[in-house]
């Protein structure tokens, strides 16, 4: 399947990338492209693993959802503008971090849509509903900047126009008062999770990107995990550092195993191919993996429960 998109921008906001990637320098540009890995897969693994698996795992199911409706909502947008990137249609606009290494620069089936950007939704929302869940200050000044600095490297870096930008934290923000919302007004936790699935419908009939299927595949495997560990595992958090931090590098190890694992049956072709069968079977293949991370694997937490545990660790109710 091949995907073209269309051209669209503010003057403005050429002259000021231009002018930004003249200024800043290779030195000042390397030091914004970090900040973008704040807003990437692996950042948000760890986060939402560390707080869902020993922080709190009431939050770690708010902070949940946050992010993986807008890692829905974001492209079902993106799949209505098909917006291209920045440097594929503007002379001076280099690209300085692509979103997918292995794949053609100009390939936008690999590399995606411009509008909106992805890294500043996923910013916003992670960090953002953990200061709301929390109120801590310092919390509330990461979610001020973190989003800040996400925002402005994927202008620097030629990944996005600046309006991209504004909209991705438009949608992160609305994750962010939305989800809560409903979690105080929706007691039951089925019902929530099929109204928060019913906006997230309508993109099949429409989006032909894969990160829109990520994202589903993510939602759906997320709620039937949390529903099952409601129901059945029921495992408390734990204040134990060591703990803590064996759960999370298990679950971060499961996550990679699982993804290798099963791409298995299917070729490279196939999976890279952008059909309508590739993009379910991509679905699928995220579904299975969140359903195991948050329902299942958890039922090992009980076998490790003496590690750790002394005076200075206690478990507390999720």
């Amino acid at each position: 399947m091949t995907l073209t998109g269309n051209t669209f921008s503010f003057s403005w906001e050429v002259s000021l990338m231009r002018w930004l990637q003249a200024h800043f320098g290779p030195e000042g540009i390397y030091v914004l492209s970090f900040f973008s890995v704040f807003g990437e897969e692996l950042m948000l693994i760890l986060i939402l693993g560390f707080v869902y698996c020993g922080y709190s795992k009431r939050l770690g199911k708010t902070v949940g959802l946050s992010v993986l409706m807008g890692l829905v909502w974001n492209p079902m947008i993106k799949n209505i503008f098909l917006r291209r990137r920045p440097y594929f249609d503007h002379d001076g606009i280099e690209i300085l971090r692509v979103v997918e290494p292995g794949a053609d620069i100009y390939d936008i089936s690999a590399q995606g849509y411009s509008f909106p950007s992805g890294h500043s939704t996923n910013a916003m929302s992670v960090y953002g509903s953990l200061a709301a869940g929390t109120r801590k200050k310092w919390l509330a000044v990461l979610a001020a900047a973190l989003p800040l600095l996400v925002g402005v490297s994927r202008v620097v870096v030629g990944a996005h126009y600046p309006t991209d930008v504004l909209a991705g934290w438009l949608i992160g923000v609305a994750a962010i008062v939305v989800i809560p919302w409903l979690q105080s007004r929706v007691r039951n936790t089925a019902l929530l999770y099929g109204i928060l699935l019913a906006t997230a419908i309508p993109g099949f009939f429409y989006c032909k990107s894969a990160d829109y299927f990520t994202g589903v595949g993510l939602l759906i495997g997320f709620m039937g995990g949390s529903l099952l560990e409601e129901k059945y595992v029921k495992f408390d958090n734990t204040k134990s550092p060591l703990r803590v931090a064996l759960r999370l590098l298990g679950g971060v190890a499961l996550y990679f195993l699982l993804n290798k694992l099963l791409k298995l049956p299917f070729s490279k072709e196939f999976l890279d191919g952008g059909s309508l069968s590739a993009l379910m079977v991509r679905s699928a293949r995220y579904a299975v993996i969140a359903f195991l991370e948050f329902g299942v694997y958890p039922v090992g937490f009980r076998y490790t429960a003496r590690i750790g545990a002394g005076k200075n660790s206690a478990a507390i109710q999720g």
